[in-house]
């Protein structure tokens, strides 16, 4: 797995998950989850890739108008900009409230006062057990 911030729990069916948070201020990106599987998609806010006619606004999720320039998941689900994480093994979606417990407990900004926005709509995007496309526009060259 790539980098782990920490572990939560899934209340669904009791897996433990992996998960990277992803603060798209600072890397210049906005971000969608698969409708069906949850994997996150990240879009970098200065490829070359991005397709003509793709309106990409950084800095949180996709707009709708721009869900038509990305590719399907390879689960055969759309990458959304309303769409939620979900857990890898059973797909129920992952409740934003119920998740800042572990993401407060494990980020060091939390002694500084850091808190979790509390939803999957803000700056951060979550990566679960390392589940990540990076830039999958449908162009040819995208990335």
């Amino acid at each position: 797995m790539g980098r782990t911030d920490g572990h939560g729990f899934c209340k669904s069916c009791d897996a433990t998950l992996g998960y990277c948070l992803i603060h798209n201020g600072f890397n210049e990106s906005a971000f969608a989850y698969c409708d069906r599987c949850g994997t996150t998609a990240l879009f970098d806010g200065w490829s070359k890739g991005i397709p003509a006619g793709a309106d990409l606004k950084v800095h949180g999720p996709i707009g709708a108008d721009v869900e038509a320039f990305v590719r399907p998941c390879d689960c055969g689900g759309r990458f959304r900009g309303a769409a939620s994480p979900r857990c890898t093994r059973c797909h129920v979606v992952m409740d934003a409230d119920e998740w800042a417990a572990p993401f407060e407990r494990d980020a060091p900004g939390t002694a500084k006062g850091w808190r979790w926005q509390r939803t999957w709509a803000g700056l951060y995007a979550v990566i679960v057990e390392d589940r990540v496309v990076r830039d999958p526009w449908i162009s040819a060259g995208a990335g």
